[in-house]
């Protein structure tokens, strides 16, 4: 959520780097709210310290009037309809100050981070910027097979038993490509685990509403999301949104930042805005298993803590041997909490095209600004708001993708990466 503070203060600078997302926000309608709220509130608590001091006063006047007497009964009540009056005007005040403040909320849940002055402008993929890459992508030395060809072959994927199963975008890994998939998982987990610094956690792929808000996900894409309607339980569609709210209202100490937590879970999304789009194979699924990184910064320390992020996807793709490359993205092409945006693209031989298997964002103080996360600087200092990052740490399928399609042989079996052979227990998936 963004600083209403700062709306007031730079109307003008909020508005022109909402533009740069194209976004057309209706600050104005923003700012008449708060303006009625501030109103509306001032008078109320001017209310309620007139009411205490009436109340008081007419405690006073009890205690040292005789009550049978006509004039003093007379003077309590006067004072009496008087604090009635005041309590009457004091609940109506409340009744308008919630309303008004319900509309403003509304509206600020609605409005996206601001980008950060350094990320370049653009309003779609198109203004992405390649910031390097390593390797290059070359084809194979004979015609290769897309992966659903190939896990097909295999006997690995079975698309008409996914679909049988749950409809489209639904798919089922058998034998060799699951257990690959475990490894890949498994793999991933300890490399941030044990390498990089990050504590691995498991949390709940089922979450209250309280939670998909913190993250950003509620209200804006209630659409996109699954939910259980009767238990109001939302179906995660990242590991980032349960991990957001891990320290939600919470002050964290002094010296506990930085954390960093990595987590694997399975993620739904129901991908509506992908209608017609990538719907061979196991690009583009309503369910999939995605490892995430997460880390609470001091906010000085958040700009740092997105280059290492980015860096341990690139670790990964780096260990399984893949081509990748790492864009920056421009300001209208980031997710809807973050302030700067790095994908991680990897390259897959058979479907010829870049596979985003990470998003690195720093998300500033917008996650923690609505899930109340603050941290002390020091002891007894002022409670201040955390910066919160997240990144794929890689996400699944796409990583299998890469891996079947650029590890396949010319007779159609496919070689494991060295560091997965421990965990999946084979070399090479023959046909």
């Amino acid at each position: 959520m963004l600083s209403l503070e700062q709306i007031r203060r730079e109307p003008e600078v909020v508005r022109a780097a909402l533009a740069r997302r194209g976004e057309d926000a209706p600050l104005d309608r923003v700012m008449d709210l708060d303006a009625q709220r501030r109103t509306l509130v001032t008078e109320r608590d001017s209310l309620r310290a007139q009411h205490n001091d009436l109340s008081k006063r007419f405690g006073q006047l009890r205690r040292e009037e005789q009550p049978h007497e006509r004039a003093a009964s007379a003077r309590l009540n006067r004072l009496r309809q008087e604090i009635q009056n005041v309590t009457k005007r004091i609940e109506v005040l409340e009744k308008e100050s919630a309303s008004v403040e319900k509309q403003l909320q509304g509206l600020l849940l609605e409005l996206p981070n601001l980008p950060l002055p350094q990320v370049p402008d653009g309003l779609d993929e198109s203004g992405n910027i390649v910031v390097r890459q390593s390797g290059d992508a070359v084809p194979l030395d004979f015609e290769p097979l897309p992966h659903w060809e190939l896990g097909e072959r295999l006997g690995i994927i079975d698309f008409e038993r996914g679909v049988k199963l749950s409809g489209s975008r639904f798919f089922v890994l058998k034998g060799a490509g699951a257990r690959l998939e475990r490894a890949l998982i498994n793999w991933m987990l300890d490399l941030h685990g044990l390498q990089h610094g990050y504590t691995e956690v498991q949390t709940p792929a089922l979450v209250r509403e309280a939670t998909m808000l913190a993250s950003g996900n509620l209200p804006k894409f209630g659409d996109n999301l699954y939910r259980d309607a009767e238990e109001d339980l939302w179906a995660i569609p990242t590991a980032e949104v349960p991990l957001t709210s891990l320290h939600r209202d919470e002050i964290l100490e002094p010296g506990v930042l930085p954390i960093s937590y990595v987590a694997c879970t399975p993620s739904f999304r129901r991908e509506k805005a992908a209608a017609g789009r990538d719907t061979r194979g196991i690009k583009r699924v309503h369910q999939f298993n995605k490892v995430e990184m997460y880390r609470f910064v001091e906010p000085g320390a958040s700009q740092e803590a997105l280059e290492e992020i980015v860096a341990n996807a690139e670790a990964v793709c780096r260990g399984l041997g893949f081509t990748w490359r790492v864009l920056q993205l421009c300001s209208g092409d980031m997710g809807f909490p973050s302030a700067m945006t790095y994908d991680v693209e990897v390259w897959a031989p058979g479907c010829q095209e870049w596979l985003e298997v990470s998003s690195c964002s720093n998300c500033t103080d917008f996650q923690a600004r609505r899930a109340s996360i603050r941290y002390r600087p020091l002891p007894g200092a002022r409670p201040e708001l955390v910066h919160t990052l997240n990144g794929s740490g890689l996400a699944l399928p796409r990583t299998l993708i890469a891996l079947l399609e650029g590890y396949q042989q010319p007779d159609g079996s496919v070689l494991v990466p060295e560091v997965l052979q421990p965990y999946a227990g084979f070399s090479v998936i023959g046909p």
